[in-house]
């Protein structure tokens, strides 16, 4: 989970300080090793699939793991929980916006390839653009009409004319860009007020309750061995709380622009991973697609620096 935070002070690229350039490379690998880490969240989710669990079952432990482990980070690093309105805004975030977005993602995934469905959850940062431009009554600039039609054309051209998957698991997919867009618009400022490790805990313990509470009315359905249950600890440690962690950690030293560039990596990561875990078909409209989609965020991304 990424949340959208705002400009930091950062120094400029251009700084010839030796600790200051220390500090910008050690903020791109931060961001590269976030990109890597939550580029394998599809691909641990279907080899959970695989050994016989379901999402529900799935999304209950990662979000519960992940809870336990930002617990406690927090008391480690001696932050305290935010409280009032700022807590129920955070419950709120974690408890129906993550909540609706994770589980359209994870339904997806049984119902197309991991590879498919990173794709399409990368049009959010086009999607934001247009809810700003629409809701915040932001400048529609000629590189952000540029970055949206080619997030439109790698769409199409990643559905492709065969699809790689069900038409309902497409149509998940795209539904989990567009709450996660959502989820980023209005949560943006709630996650900057209350900081990035306090916030991540308690979005993640929403979500946790809430998929706690589906699982024991429906009745967890738990991997069949061993196998399953890594892959379970692989999306809560690695693609959650790694990916997350290394997300803010290369954000405070890189700022924002150059971060969103980097996290590009993220769909490239699933694809790949996809293919040489998976054996995931990858076809030419798909490739073509998803780096229509690629620019269109760098576009975005670097848009922020004019």
């Amino acid at each position: 989970m990424k949340q959208a935070v705002g400009d930091s002070a950062v120094s400029s690229p251009h700084n010839t300080d030796p600790a200051v350039k220390r500090q910008r490379w050690f903020g791109m690998t931060a961001m590269i090793i976030s990109a890597m880490a939550f580029g394998w969240l599809g691909v641990f989710a279907r080899l959970a699939y695989d050994d016989g669990t379901e999402p529900i079952t799935v999304l209950c432990l990662r979000f519960s793991i992940a809870a336990i482990v930002m617990h406690g980070m927090l008391r480690l690093r001696g932050e305290r929980l935010p409280r009032g309105k700022l807590l129920i805004g955070l419950i709120l975030l974690g408890g129906i916006g993550y909540v609706g977005q994770s589980l359209a993602y994870f339904v997806a995934l049984t119902m197309a390839s991991a590879g498919l469905v990173a794709v399409l959850l990368y049009l959010y940062p086009g999607l934001v653009t247009l809810l700003a431009v629409v809701f915040f009554k932001e400048r529609l600039t000629t590189r952000k009409l540029l970055a949206l039609a080619l997030a439109l054309a790698g769409t199409a051209l990643a559905i492709g004319p065969i699809g790689g998957g069900k038409p309902l698991g497409i149509m998940l997919g795209i539904a989990a860009a567009v709450i996660y867009a959502i989820y980023i618009t209005v949560g943006s400022q709630i996650t900057a007020r209350a900081g990035a490790i306090p916030a991540s805990t308690v979005i993640m313990s929403a979500a946790a309750v809430v998929y706690t509470g589906i699982m024991l009315a429906r009745g967890p359905v738990w991997p069949a061995s061993i196998n399953g249950w890594l892959a379970i600890v692989g999306i809560a440690l690695v693609a959650t709380v790694l990916a997350i962690v290394m997300f803010f950690v290369g954000l405070e030293r890189i700022g924002p622009t150059a971060a969103s560039t980097i996290s590009a990596l993220e769909p490239l990561v699933s694809v790949g991973a996809a293919v040489v875990v998976l054996h995931e078909p990858v076809s030419f409209w798909q490739l073509g697609g998803g780096l229509l989609i690629l620019t269109a965020v760098v576009l975005l991304a670097r848009n922020s620096q004019t």
